[in-house]
């Protein structure tokens, strides 16, 4: 059997190098992810937000990645990316994720502690129930809430909204969460004149104080300096998905306007896959130092 995602978040902080996460929109993108993974023999986790998530379907996400984690042995894990309530985290739970993220980051930190710590509780007595464990990731610090391309800085985004590694190290013991992932300058989606430097002093100070994995969102558009320097402060999963839309779309048109009279759809998209596929292979080398 292979090794549990928490094992593998531990495996990472001693060899100094981070998981890649990939979101999925609809299920062949699982193709293309997987497909790089298993090039490079690397660990990867897909994501599905809300939105994801209900247009894939919850239950038959989570029966395609345990049916390709058990047929290869392979280690390919499922995350409930950006889930806003107890319940949203619940059914994902009981769907056997393998992690969750409760994202409290836009209320108080009091209320996003009290509804991150209910659903660890979950987690840890489903866990005892089934013997399947569901990691609990808790977001603190504003990021924006959008996978586009953008003109500007997302809106209520700022140095006042980043994470201070004091909150966060009260966080953690409040909630026992597994994960957290910290504004350190990161942001949802792309702008277009180039995202903002990351804080790597920030990074440095929260892993010191919390002591878990830490997780970076909003890893498109991030330079090839800052992914390093960050995985060297102590991040050790980052969330690609922006860069991933961007691919499929333009490969999808090109594919659509090189073929018109096309009507197989598995022809017109299988561009778009290899195009999917491409950029998690460079992204999963970079992050894994190869």
């Amino acid at each position: 059997m292979t090794k549990t995602l928490k094992e593998y978040l531990k495996e990472v902080k001693e060899k100094g190098i981070a998981i890649g996460h990939f979101n999925i929109s609809n299920i062949e993108a699982i193709h293309g992810i997987y497909n790089a993974a298993k090039k490079l023999s690397l660990p990867v986790v897909i994501g599905v937000s809300e939105g994801e998530e209900s247009f894939i379907g919850r239950d038959e996400v989570a029966c395609l990645i345990k049916m390709l984690r058990e047929r290869d042995n392979y280690p390919i894990f499922l995350n409930g990316d950006h889930h806003y309530t107890f319940e949203s985290v619940k059914n994902a739970i009981d769907a056997g994720y393998d992690s969750v993220i409760i994202d409290g980051a836009k209320l108080s930190i009091e209320e996003n502690i009290k509804t991150a710590k209910q659903c660890v509780e979950y987690a840890r007595q489903k866990s005892k129930e089934t013997g399947h464990e569901t990691l609990i990731e808790g977001e603190l610090g504003f990021i924006g809430q959008s996978s586009k391309l953008l003109d500007k800085m997302p809106d209520g985004v700022s140095e006042e909204t980043m994470t201070k590694p004091e909150d966060a190290k009260y966080f953690v013991e409040q909630t026992g969460i597994d994960l957290i992932a910290p504004s350190v300058g990161n942001i949802h989606g792309m702008i277009k004149t180039g995202n903002p430097k990351l804080d790597i002093d920030r990074i440095k100070n929260i892993c010191d104080s919390c002591g878990i994995p830490l997780v970076l969102h909003g890893g498109s558009g991030i330079s090839d300096k800052d992914f390093k320097e960050a995985i060297k402060a102590g991040i050790s999963m980052i969330h690609i998905n922006t860069e991933i839309r961007v691919a499929y779309k333009q490969a999808l048109e090109k594919s659509l306007k090189e073929n018109p009279d096309e009507i197989a759809p598995y022809k017109l998209i299988e561009p778009a896959v290899e195009a999917i596929e491409n950029i998690v292979e460079k992204r999963l080398k970079l992050f894994s130092n190869l």
